[in-house]
């Protein structure tokens, strides 16, 4: 954008700031599990988990402050999802809106039908990025009602005016086809130099006609948007949804900080190297059932509330029954993972035996 559109470093930097809240709505939750499943992990590879079972204190004992520092990335994630996303979404939107008026020139696609302004088509068979200059051009003009203007040229340049409003197309040496739709009449005249005028004053950007999308309302005005109703099933499911993830994701801290505990004491008391892979893979599976819980609950298979907030369930049903077999010190059996152990042993095994292959 910098070098091609001419757009500036600032605006750059501006657009990568208004995008860091969307990342860190999920970045923040993942981290709180990281975070708790390497400290668990350290602590009983040290012996510190034996040494606290050595001096009669549970295992429970490590609940509360790993939910204290839970509850921490709940209240982050939780202000990230109520202000920072749509502020973020909406601050880029009308950034985006900017820098498409200022790098208008350079906006035209090469060998493509460009619609940029209302009843003008502009075909460009090559465009210059440095100097911004337009090769054989074609441009059907169809603003006047009662005509078609039909332009041809060999070079020209998109010029935009320093307040972005007033757009002028400057070409050079080409002709002009004008069709009467009226009396059928058609009109040719050539030029060495023609200007065509675009006004886009009605195109600036308004904050008070803005019609923000569902991502970009703040928690009243998405309250207030689903109250007020909408025959649109699907908008009203959405918006719902919306809803519910604003809470629902910072609950995720919680339940995946939780879980932590489990997964790291018992790969290090197991002798084990797969509590950090078994943290991911727990990782993976809430945002997959949020992913499923999103896309049917916005076509209204179920209840959005069902939807969003199902994998805070699950995840926290898996940590207190993780939590209470480590606790008694009994071994972890998760009815899926022998069948995931044989289908990766199988697949490892042939992986390896087509390397050996290759390699003779």
């Amino acid at each position: 954008m910098v070098i091609n559109h001419h757009a500036g470093i600032l605006s750059v930097i501006l657009l990568i700031l208004y995008s860091l809240p969307r990342f860190l709505e999920f970045t923040i939750p993942m981290s709180v599990m990281i975070s708790v499943l390497l400290t668990m992990m350290r602590m009983a590879n040290d012996n510190e988990v034996i040494a606290l079972k050595g001096a009669g204190a549970s295992l429970y004992r490590l609940v509360s402050p790993v939910l204290l520092f839970a509850v921490l990335g709940m209240l982050l994630t939780l202000w990230v999802t109520l202000w920072g996303v749509p502020w973020g979404k909406y601050a880029f939107s009308t950034k985006g809106v900017e820098l498409a008026r200022a790098t208008l020139n350079v906006a035209l696609e090469e060998r493509q039908f460009n619609t940029l302004f209302d009843d003008v088509m502009i075909y460009v068979t090559s465009v210059d990025v440095k100097t911004s200059k337009l090769s054989d051009i074609l441009i059907e003009d169809s603003r006047n009602s009662h005509s078609v203007n039909l332009t041809l040229a060999s070079e020209g340049m998109l010029i935009s005016q320093p307040d972005g409003t007033l757009h002028t197309l400057h070409l050079t040496d080409g002709m002009i086809n004008q069709v009467d739709l009226e009396k059928g009449s058609v009109n040719a005249m050539t030029f060495e130099s023609y200007d065509i005028n675009f006004d886009t004053s009605d195109r600036i950007f308004d904050a008070k006609s803005y019609k923000k999308d569902l991502d970009e309302m703040s928690l009243n005005e998405l309250i207030r948007f689903i109250q007020q109703g909408t025959e649109d099933e699907k908008i009203r499911s959405s918006a719902k949804m919306e809803l519910h993830e604003k809470f629902a994701i910072p609950g995720a801290c919680l339940a995946l900080g939780l879980i932590s505990i489990p997964i790291g004491i018992h790969s290090v008391a197991s002798r084990r190297s797969s509590g950090f892979g078994m943290g991911l893979f727990f990782f993976l599976c809430y945002y997959l059932l949020l992913a499923a819980g999103w896309s049917a609950g916005e076509t209204g298979a179920y209840p959005p509330v069902i939807g969003m907030w199902l994998p805070d369930v699950v995840m926290g049903g898996a940590a207190i029954y993780l939590m209470t077999r480590v606790a008694e010190e009994k071994s972890i059996v998760m009815p899926f993972m022998p069948v995931v152990m044989r289908i990766w042993r199988r697949f490892f095994k042939k992986s390896t035996s087509v390397d050996s292959d290759l390699k003779c």
